[in-house]
């Protein structure tokens, strides 16, 4: 009898492969499209591609409307950490509470031993490791997904890259269409930009006052949402003649604190929330303190759900609310979520 694996599909080329390079491999295939987001329009278009997949490989679409569930555990926390000053990562909370939570929930009840995705990344059922082709990695933002289920999870794109998947796509027949399909953005319910869509729900533009770090108001910007740590642009210091960077956000008083690039430097970072997949409580490994970042190298020290990281070399604009994780080489040992820096 047959192993069945449930694949997450999109309507995108990546999940249509993934679905039919299982299939291939012998597997009994379901496909599942979870309406997440309530952007106008957007299902209507990606569903109909997801089913246009389906049909091609033949297999069964479930369709999943989570679109409450993503606004209680994805949406709702994007504006109120942007609220709170700080820079909020929804795709790492997407992945471990819906893509990979009711998603795994979904499969149990469908009888599939595994689950799958066209993520770019890798497992051996005990760790994740970074994808073969690093511009397209997506380890970053599997770091806090459940390590009970890595033993479920099957990603057949980790060894592959995507100009291949697309010329795969390109070369079969009735899938070409698939291979030229825009890309989606890093965060699927931003239409343009964050601020623009923060505005509707809470006041975004109200201006307020720069100060140094004496605390003297030297300028003024447009609210604090506007800005996330070591931006530099957006906001007047009076004659400066040197850039200056957003060091800290104060909410509360609608106060930005800027300075030189210097003072952006930090060694010392605390994290809470852990997610580890092994028991370690302290040891040296590198970290990546923000998506499209070089991991730098850290001793951390773990007390209760608390790491304290020491960073061997400076690092620049580490903004509260995001995720850092370790890796060695290529394996991915766990993160958190950066309360202090």
């Amino acid at each position: 009898m047959k192993e069945k694996v449930l694949v997450g599909m999109s309507g995108g080329v990546d999940s249509t492969i993934t679905s039919l390079l299982l299939k291939e491999q012998g597997y009994e295939v379901e496909g599942l499209y979870m309406k997440l987001h309530s952007k106008p329009g957007y299902h209507e278009i990606h569903q109909a591609r997801a089913q246009k997949a389906a049909d091609f490989v033949g297999i069964k679409l479930h369709v999943l409307d989570l679109q409450k569930t993503f606004n209680e555990k994805v949406f709702q926390p994007f504006i109120d950490t942007y609220a709170e000053g700080k820079t909020p990562n929804p795709c790492a909370l997407c992945n471990r509470n819906l893509k990979f939570g009711e998603m795994i929930k979904f499969a149990d009840e469908i009888g599939a031993e595994y689950l799958a995705t066209g993520h770019y990344i890798k497992t051996d059922g005990k760790y994740l490791y970074s994808a073969d082709d690093d511009t397209k990695d997506q380890s970053y933002f599997l770091f806090y997904i459940n390590r009970e289920i890595l033993p479920r999870l099957k990603f057949p794109l980790g060894e592959r890259h995507k100009k291949d998947i697309k010329a795969l796509a390109a070369s079969i027949k009735g899938l070409e269409s698939f291979s030229s399909q825009a890309e989606s953005s890093e965060i699927c319910f931003v239409e343009t930009t964050y601020t623009d869509l923060l505005k509707d729900y809470v006041q975004v533009d109200q201006p307020g006052e720069v100060l140094d770090q004496n605390g003297n108001v030297i300028g003024e910007h447009k609210g604090y949402m506007h800005y996330t740590i070591g931006k530099r642009k957006g906001f007047t210091v009076h004659g400066a003649h040197d850039p200056h960077f957003v060091l800290s956000i104060n909410p509360k008083k609608n106060q930005i604190v800027v300075g030189k690039k210097e003072d952006l430097a930090c060694y010392d970072v605390k994290l809470n929330n852990l997610n580890m997949f092994d028991d370690r409580k302290e040891f040296d490994t590198t970290v990546k303190l923000r998506y499209r970042t070089k991991a730098v190298k850290c001793h951390v020290k773990i007390e209760a759900d608390v790491a304290y990281l020491k960073l061997e070399e400076s690092v620049f604009g580490v903004a509260v609310g995001q995720a850092a994780v370790f890796y060695d080489d290529y394996k991915l040992i766990g993160g958190g979520w950066i309360i202090e820096s």
